[in-house]
């Protein structure tokens, strides 16, 4: 008979998570309506650092590309917004820009949930490109890390090119109502601040089976030695394409929502200073734990937002000494410190000694 025996370390993060998970979501009885909107802003941020930790942290591919997927989402529901505030007229910029008709590829954003589905479809058909050509011809490395910024690069540039389709260097803002309900509205922001802790939670589970499933198996063992895993029979390439779709898809559900927090968006927050800051947030959170990722993504743009308007000028200082510090005194990042505090063992009760050492 085997026993069944819970850690004290295992059940003391159970009641943190617990406890997170119930302070997160009774945030809104006790934060003002700015400090609720930008930590809801945070939290879109973190479903977009549990991404990119499947994807360096369990499979070792760095990314500096996912501010494209990010933006790719984001613009979806900021065009789908756009024509909603915008009525029966055409929207401002294009006027502005000589257009007299809307552009095909615009009315269906009309629908809410076509745009939903088309910033999880788009930067994840994106992905699936990109990734096909790239793992299958065994791209991977700094090579991989140089073309996904060449890939932010070139789609930083088209967005701004094209003022009369996608507002150029402005972006797209304006917005008042998200399915007719006012878009700034307090009860609104609420409800928007529960729909996004909702998906955080969701996609934190889904990224939770992932890595404790014989997929999340494989690719760790992709992470550790490519070769060693396509030497007993698997094709690295299959699953490092999966599992980039999959982190692609998750930026773009963090932009959508980042937009219907912020309120705007442009090829700025695109760009790759962005795309690094996403890197930031998993490293210093700590990389191949979820969790850290997604703590480390509030924290840090936390302490940004707290920062800056005290120290504009020597928060980048900070950032990047700070990411100094962690990469080469704590590898594992500030969750990692957590590994290392020695948790008391339970004591086993009579019942369980006597049912382990009848099992022996």
């Amino acid at each position: 008979m085997r026993e069944r025996s819970w850690t004290a370390q295992r059940i003391y993060m159970l009641i943190g998570y617990a406890a997170a998970a119930a302070a997160l979501f009774c945030a809104p009885l006790y934060l003002s309506d700015f400090r609720l909107n930008l930590l809801a802003k945070f939290l879109a941020f973190a479903i977009v650092a549990l991404g990119l930790d499947l994807i360096w942290g369990y499979t070792g591919i760095l990314s500096l590309g996912h501010g494209v997927f990010f933006g790719l989402g984001a613009y979806a529901m900021a065009m789908y917004l756009k024509l909603e505030a915008s009525g029966d007229k055409l929207p401002d910029f294009m006027g502005w820009s000589g257009l007299a008709n809307l552009p095909w590829f615009w009315k269906p954003f009309e629908s809410f949930w076509f745009a939903a589905a088309a910033g999880i479809a788009i930067p994840a058909l994106l992905a699936l490109v990109l990734g096909f050509f790239t793992f299958r011809n065994r791209i991977k490395g700094v090579y991989f890390t140089i073309l996904t910024q060449a890939l932010v690069i070139i789609t930083t540039t088209l967005f701004i090119g094209q003022q009369a389709l996608t507002g150029g260097t402005n972006g797209l803002t304006g917005f008042t109502t998200v399915l007719g309900y006012p878009i700034g509205s307090p009860d609104t922001k609420r409800m928007l601040f529960w729909v996004t802790g909702a998906v955080l939670l969701a996609v934190y589970l889904m990224c939770r089976y992932i890595v404790g499933s014989r997929l999340g198996k494989v690719l760790r063992a992709i992470r550790d030695g490519e070769n060693r895993a396509r030497f007993i029979g698997y094709n690295p390439a299959s699953y490092q394409i999966f599992v980039f779709v999959v982190s692609a898809a998750l930026a773009g559900i963090g932009g959508m929502l980042f937009v219907l927090h912020v309120g705007i968006i442009s090829p700025s927050m695109m760009a790759i200073v962005p795309s690094i800051e996403m890197v930031l947030w998993v490293a210093i959170g700590g990389r191949g734990t979820l969790i850290g990722a997604a703590a480390g993504a509030v924290l840090l743009n936390y302490a940004k937002s707290s920062f800056s308007e005290s120290y504009p000028d020597a928060w980048l200082f900070f950032l990047g000494g700070l990411f100094v510090v962690v990469v080469v005194f704590l590898p594992k990042g500030a969750v990692g410190l957590l590994g290392k505090i020695k948790w008391p063992k339970r004591r086993r009760t009579g019942h369980e000694q006597q049912v382990r050492h009848s099992a022996v």
